[in-house]
C-alpha cells in the first residue's frame, strides 16, 4: 500500500481498526493513547506524520470519551503537519438528535459535526447515518457508505422465497426501498407512534406479508423494543419468518433479552460497535473490507459511490 497513507485507531475501535488495516494491506500506525488519573486523555503520534494522508478510525458510541479522543487525535495530527486528516467514524453517535422536534432541545448531530470540523478534520467517512441529511451538517466532504453492499450478498445467500422487505418506521422507508429495489421484491412499512424515546404507543402495518419471508431493515438497534415489536406484528399478520438487518448494534438496556425472547429468526448486524455479549440470534458481518476499499478509493481520488450496489 502507499507509504503516504497511515491508519490509526482510537482506544475503543481498535478491534475494528486492526481488521480494516489488514483488509487494506497495512498495519496500524504507532500512537500512544493514555489517561491521567482524573480521566483526562492524552494522545501522541509515535512517528512522523508530516505530509501523510491520515485515516483516524474511531466510532463515537458511548461514552463521550470516544468522541473526545477522536477530536484530540485529529488536532494532534493537524499540529504534526499531516497532509490530510480523515475521521473514519463507522458509527456516528448522536445522529438520532438531528432536528428540533420540540421546543428547547439541541440538534446534537449538528453540534458533533461542528466539533469534528473545528478539531481540524478534512473529511469524514461513515456508514448508514440515522438520517442522510446529516451529511449537510458538515462543511467538509462526507463519504457516506451504504450498508447495502454489506448485507445484500448475505440476504441473497439465504435463498428466501416470497421475500418482502419491511421498514420498522416511516423514517427508514427510503433505506428499505433501496434494498427492495436491488432485490426486486415487495416493500411494506410499519407506521409507529412513540409516547417518548424508547417507548412505542402503537404500530400499524401498511402492506401485506401473508406467507412471506420478511426482512426488517434499520440503521441501528438500541433497546430492541421497536424491531422486536415490529417482528411480532409481522408474524401476527401471517409472515412465515422475520429477520432483521441493522447496521449499528447499540444494544442497550434489555436489548439482548428482547432479541433472544422475540420471534426474530435472526438479527444481522455489523461490527461498527462491539457486541457486549454473545447471542445465538445475532450474526455479525464486518464492515472492515467496505471501509478499507473506501480508504483506497479516497487515496486514489476514485469514486466511492462505485462501492454501492
Amino acid at each position: 500500500m502507499s507509504s503516504t497513507v497511515k491508519l490509526y485507531s482510537g482506544t475503543n475501535s481498535l478491534y475494528l481498526a486492526e481488521k480494516i488495516a489488514k483488509e487494506y494491506g497495512d498495519t496500524l500506525g504507532m500512537i500512544t493513547r493514555q489517561k491521567f488519573s482524573d480521566g483526562e486523555m492524552f494522545v501522541s503520534f509515535d512517528e512522523s506524520v508530516r505530509g501523510k494522508e491520515l485515516f483516524l478510525i474511531q466510532s463515537t458510541f458511548p461514552s463521550a470519551d470516544n468522541l473526545m479522543e477522536l477530536m484530540i487525535m485529529v488536532d494532534a495530527a493537524k499540529r504534526a503537519s499531516a497532509k490530510s486528516v480523515t475521521a473514519v467514524v463507522p458509527y456516528f453517535g448522536y445522529a438520532r438528535q438531528d432536528r428540533k422536534d420540540k421546543p428547547r432541545v439541541a440538534i446534537t448531530a449538528k453540534l458533533v459535526a461542528n466539533l469534528l470540523t473545528a478539531s481540524g478534520a478534512d473529511r469524514i467517512m461513515t456508514c448508514d447515518l440515522h438520517a442522510g441529511q446529516i451529511q449537510g451538517f458538515f462543511d467538509i466532504p462526507v463519504d457516506h457508505l451504504d450498508g447495502l453492499g454489506l448485507f445484500i450478498p448475505y440476504i441473497r445467500s439465504l435463498n428466501l422465497e416470497n421475500l418482502v422487505i419491511a421498514s420498522p418506521d416511516v423514517g427508514g422507508l427510503m433505506r428499505a426501498r433501496g434494498y427492495a429495489k436491488v432485490l426486486n421484491c415487495e416493500l411494506v412499512v410499519i407506521d409507529k407512534h412513540r409516547k417518548k424515546a424508547n417507548e412505542i404507543a402503537s404500530m400499524q402495518l401498511i402492506g401485506h406479508v401473508e406467507e412471506a419471508n420478511v426482512i426488517l431493515i434499520d440503521d441501528l438497534v438500541d433497546t430492541g423494543g421497536t424491531i422486536c415489536k415490529a417482528a411480532g406484528l409481522l408474524k401476527e399478520r401471517g409472515a412465515k419468518s422475520v429477520r432483521a438487518f441493522c447496521t449499528h448494534p447499540v444494544l442497550s438496556g434489555n436489548a439482548y433479552d428482547n432479541i433472544n425472547n422475540s420471534v426474530l429468526e435472526q438479527m444481522v448486524v455489523s461490527d461498527s460497535i462491539p457486541l457486549k455479549q454473545e447471542s445465538s440470534k445475532i450474526h455479525v458481518i464486518s464492515v472492515a473490507n467496505l471501509f478499507a476499499m473506501a480508504i483506497q478509493k479516497v487515496h486514489e481520488h476514485g469514486s466511492v459511490s462505485s462501492l454501492f450496489l
